[in-house]
């Protein structure tokens, strides 16, 4: 995706739902599913960070912090996600009247959810949760094998990454637990799925919305 400047001129806040879960969770999956139905869109925020253009200002910008070994500031994030998800809007692949988005990886703290509030409006989090450490284990080692990325596959990176996961989104499922869902993802996919819709279906905000449109 090429780095265009933002075009969203209006002040509405693009509607959201957010996926929320530690890696090996299944919430790209379920995004991906939901983002294949109309009137959904589904942006990852890992997939938009790995095909960044490191030659376009912003992708410069990030090299700089990289190369110096500091955290990128929260703001650059957000904007980053900004410039993304518009320049999707003027392609015409995410179309903000008839289209919400199906967050998956952003925000990873309150501070991008508070930098966040001024461009979407969240009307649900759904929190994947897998409290099942080894199945969790199990899962993402599967993945990295066959990506082939061996070096995602040692147990005790994974365990790293979840440890680090839990870490910094404890204080978020606070932050948005008036608009919580916890769905279990032990199960198989499509009941996962099912019990997205069920949620999905019954929020007054998403009623609305489907209704005007």
């Amino acid at each position: 995706m090429s780095d265009l400047p933002s075009i969203n001129t209006t002040t509405e806040r693009y509607k959201a739902f957010i996926f929320l879960g530690a890696p090996g969770c299944g919430k790209g999956t379920q995004g991906a599913i939901l983002g294949s139905i109309p009137r959904f869109y589904h942006f990852s925020m890992g997939d938009a960070f790995r095909s960044m253009d490191t030659r376009t200002p912003i992708g410069q910008e990030f090299i700089k912090y990289s190369r110096e070994g500091e955290l990128v500031p929260d703001e650059l994030t957000i904007r980053f996600f900004k410039l993304q998800v518009d320049a999707r809007a003027a392609l015409g692949m995410f179309k903000p009247d008839i289209d919400i988005l199906i967050l998956d990886g952003i925000p990873r703290s309150v501070e991008q959810a508070q930098l966040l509030e001024e461009h979407i409006e969240v009307l649900q989090l759904f929190h994947l949760s897998c409290p099942n450490r080894e199945e969790l284990i199990t899962r993402i080692r599967k993945r990295a094998i066959k990506s082939g990325r061996l070096d995602d596959a040692d147990g005790q990176v994974i365990r790293n990454r979840i440890q680090t996961y839990e870490d910094e989104t404890k204080e978020l499922l606070e932050h948005y637990s008036d608009r919580r869902s916890d769905i279990d993802a032990n199960q198989v996919p499509v009941k996962v799925l099912d019990q997205i819709l069920e949620v999905i279906l019954q929020n007054p905000d998403w009623q609305q919305f489907a209704g005007e449109v």
